[in-house]
This record gives C-alpha cells, structure tokens and sequence, in this order.
C-alpha cells in the first residue's frame, strides 16, 4: 500500500484552506491501474469544492481535489490489457486528481499525445473532452452553424474554439475582457463579443448551437441569441443556478435546452467517451491540429495562488499544477 502525496482541502474555505499531506493508498485492483501523476489541471470545479458548493461523487476521494491529469503508468492490476507500465496517460475523474498517485479504471484512461509535454496534456481531458460531447455528440453541431461560445477564453472555450474550427463550424465567442478576446483571435476566432450589462444577443446574429457556462445570468439573453430550432447545452452555472427563461420564445423558436455533465457518469459512459476521444480527438493533437491553452504551470505547493488567480478569473486558458 503506497504513501502518497496530496493536496488536501481542510475544511470549507477560502484558499488556505488547501494543504498537502500525506496520505495512503491502495494497491489496483482487478481493472485498475495505479497512475504516477505528473500534473492536474485546475477547474472550477474544484474551486466550488474547495468552498463546499461542489462536493465529489459517490467513490471519489471527499477532500482531495482535481478532476482531470496526465501521468505515467506505475503498476496494473489483475486482468488489465490496455495499458503498461511506462506508458504515459491522461483522463478524467469525480476527484483526487491532485495527488502523487491515482487509481483509475483502465477504460477510462486515454493515451497522452506523444508529441506534448505531460503539462500540456494534463491540459487537455476535461476541457476538450467537456466541449467535444458538448458540441457534437450532445448539440449534434454541423458543417457551417453558427456556434456561440461563452467565456470563450477558458479552458473549455478556448477547446470548443478548436473544435468547432475544426468541424468547419463559425464560432461566435463572448467575454467581459476585449484583451481576452484578441488574445483568441490568434486561434482564429474572428466573431466575437464584449459583454457589457450582461446583453450579448443582439451582437451574436443568430446562433444554431449556444455552449453556455454560466446559467442563469445569462438565459434570457440565450433564448434571444438563438436561430430558430437552435440548441442551447447548458455545463455551468457560474452566473447562478435560478433564473428566468422566457418559455414562449423558446417554444416559438422549437429550441432545445440540453443539460450535461462529466463528474457523475457513471463508468460505462465515462468509459464510451473516453475511448471515442481516443479514436477521434487524440489524433488531432498528435498532429498538431488541436492544441491545449496553457496559462501557466505552477508548482503544487502554489494550489492557493491558482485558486485565487481563477476567482479573479485572471487566466486564458487553463491553470495547470505541477506534481
């Protein structure tokens, strides 16, 4: 049984309450492989868990945040037949990311691109993966929609940015910051939107397909951004979880309303996507056609000061935290 090394949420809090501590782990079992983690990447997510507004799922470590890495594998357990040790890994999970040491299912695990940095890929899991099923697998996103993008200079912003290029899709991002959205024309984004007094519809001409992070700050302004029979997929609620939707429009608009989360999947569908990914996305990394957004690499013992840079929503792209 290994002593690991975490980062640890004491109690709810501001962010001093994150310390490191040591901690004991099992060895895999039967599916499982033990993962020596290089780097995790910071979410929301795990800022809301630091506060106690988001707490891990049922089999997820309580304390222990991260939702997403990149390491090498360091031990198998019995009957696993996809991985090895040495081989250099990402994924998601419900939590505990932001360890030394991690077990995870052998399906869930995806096979980090050759060509980046375990940095770089730690980047990758749950910010591409959130807005690929997003976009097409939950949206059905199409050749030439148009595709609104909000708070487009996050990590899953500046992910939906490239994919939707990719699939030949016209994105349309928002941000309360002009310098962000220059900084994301330099990954091709040329529509775009400073949102001043929370009103963005007008400006965005129509959207088939809306990412939206934010909730209810913004539902009203959805329904009037999209085209008729258009489909708005809500992942966050950072601009609150109750709010006002104008019903009439949006049935006069046939639209659809889709909401969609990772952390609580089950295995078999956490499982599914991860290895979709692996066929569809990962590839596109390898060829240098998608590529993570990396706001800075910190040291763990700098968790705080990531937290705090995320709440003064101070980064472009994503955070990423070095073990």
């Amino acid at each position: 049984m290994p002593t690991i090394r975490a980062l640890c949420i004491r109690e709810a809090g501001d962010p001093d309450v994150l310390e490191l501590q040591e901690r004991q782990l099992r060895d895999p079992g039967p599916g499982e492989i033990l993962v020596r983690v290089a780097a995790a990447g910071v979410n929301r997510a795990d800022v809301l868990q630091r506060r106690g507004f988001y707490p891990a799922p049922p089999g997820s470590s309580p304390d222990i945040p991260g939702l997403e890495y990149a390491g090498t594998v360091e031990a198998t357990g019995e009957g696993v037949s996809l991985w090895k040790a040495g081989d250099a890994v990402m994924g998601i999970v419900g939590g505990g990311a932001m360890a030394s040491h991690l077990l995870v299912h052998e399906r869930e695990v995806m096979p980090a691109p050759a060509n980046l940095s375990l940095e770089e890929a730690a980047a990758i899991p749950e910010a591409f993966l959130t807005a690929w099923d997003a976009l097409f697998l939950q949206a059905g996103l199409r050749l030439g929609e148009r595709v609104l993008l909000h708070a487009v200079a996050s990590g899953i912003g500046t992910a939906a940015l490239q994919l939707a290029l990719h699939a030949g899709a016209i994105p349309i991002g928002t941000s309360r910051s002009r310098e962000k959205l220059d900084r994301c024309a330099t990954f091709g984004l040329r529509e775009s939107v400073l949102v001043e007094g929370g009103a963005f519809a007008r400006a965005s001409k129509g959207a088939d397909v809306i990412l939206d992070t934010v909730g209810a700050a913004y539902a009203t302004e959805n329904v009037k951004a999209l085209s008729p029979g258009g489909r708005w997929v809500m992942i966050g609620l950072l601009g609150g979880a109750t709010g006002e939707v104008p019903l009439g429009l949006l049935l006069s608009k046939r639209a659809h309303l889709v909401g969609s989360v990772l952390r609580s999947r089950p295995l078999e569908e956490k499982a599914a996507l991860a290895r979709a990914f692996s066929r569809a996305i990962v590839p596109l990394f390898t060829a240098g056609k998608l590529q993570p957004v990396v706001d800075a690499v910190l040291p763990i013992e700098r968790a705080a000061e990531a937290h705090e840079r995320m709440e003064r929503n101070e980064t472009f792209g994503k955070l990423v935290l070095a073990l």
